[in-house]
């Protein structure tokens, strides 16, 4: 079957978009086309997350239940007009010693890969500076991951328990559903610490938190250790290491989003993982509730 284009002007930049009603997510009927819609509506506040981040991206170019690959280098093709930062990769698995990554930095751009079926978009925790220079990190990630039969139920409980701690220190943490099984946790901090700081303030916290509710919370990756507890992975602020971009679409059955929630959504009790359609009216209504991070944040504690 030939593929059907249809070229667009996106910011002055034309992009040939291409096969629009293919069916990405087989068990909803969601097309390309509405993929390409959802990030074209939550355009305003994703950019805000990934600004000056390079981004690697996860693709599904057969749809969701078809083979995914992994991207971080630019493909062949890419458009002169994206912004493109080369960075040293230590410990590549495809023994590179740089790759050169795009920086989404506006709606053209991300048009132009979710036209690729890059449906998932992950990011670090730190920023780089037009030059290339990596910056420290400017927020903190707690990643929540819960082992079966343990759920975002157990999550939230968990999740209040870091906000307490977190507060203590003068952050002011924003929860996200992952669109998967749990959640995240991000704060905004100062920017002025560098990266093994900021790992190792998160290690000490999951180990504290481990120590504080030894039945809810594990903080090492044992596998025996995970049943019915909640992983607080701290190891997702190693500067190597990426998070799915809150707004981002998440590559399972159902389109669902990484989406920011409220802490009151949280102490309800009956939380889930949302929609697309869901996360674009709440967006709507609502605002953009990582707001928060856009702003500096205080310095870690020693």
């Amino acid at each position: 079957m030939a593929e059907q284009e249809q070229a667009v002007d996106v910011e002055g930049r034309r992009i040939a978009l291409r096969n629009l009603d293919k069916v990405l997510y087989p068990a909803t009927g969601t097309t390309k086309g509405e993929v390409l819609a959802h990030y074209a509506a939550v355009a305003p506040a994703l950019l805000g997350q990934l600004a000056d981040r390079p981004v690697t991206r996860k693709r599904w170019p057969d749809g969701v239940a078809g083979p995914t690959f992994f991207e971080k280098n630019l493909p062949n093709g890419t458009p002169v007009w994206v912004r493109r930062v080369t960075l040293p990769v230590p410990g590549s698995t495809k023994d590179r010693e740089t790759i050169t990554f795009p920086v989404i930095d506006g709606l053209a751009a991300l048009v132009w890969t979710a036209n690729l079926a890059a449906i998932e978009l992950h990011v670090p925790q730190w920023r780089v500076d037009p030059d290339g220079t990596v910056r420290h990190p400017d927020r903190l990630v707690v990643d929540l991951d819960p082992g079966a039969p343990a759920g975002l139920a157990e999550c939230a409980e968990v999740a209040r328990a870091v906000r307490l701690r977190l507060v203590d220190d003068g952050l002011d943490p924003v929860p996200v559903t992952s669109g998967g099984k749990g959640m995240q946790l991000y704060a905004a901090i100062r920017g002025t610490q560098d990266a093994s700081t900021v790992h190792e303030y998160a290690k000490r916290l999951a180990e504290r938190l481990e120590r504080d509710l030894p039945r809810l919370v594990v903080s090492r990756m044992t596998k025996s250790l995970r049943p019915g507890r909640v992983l607080l992975d701290w190891s997702q602020n190693h500067p190597a290491k990426t998070t799915i971009a809150p707004y981002s679409l998440r590559g399972g059955p159902v389109p669902f989003v990484a989406a920011p929630r409220s802490w009151h959504e949280l102490d309800g009790g009956d939380l889930t993982q949302l929609r697309s359609e869901e996360v674009v009216r709440r967006l709507s209504a609502d605002g953009d509730l990582l707001e928060p991070l856009t702003r500096p944040g205080p310095a870690l504690p020693a």
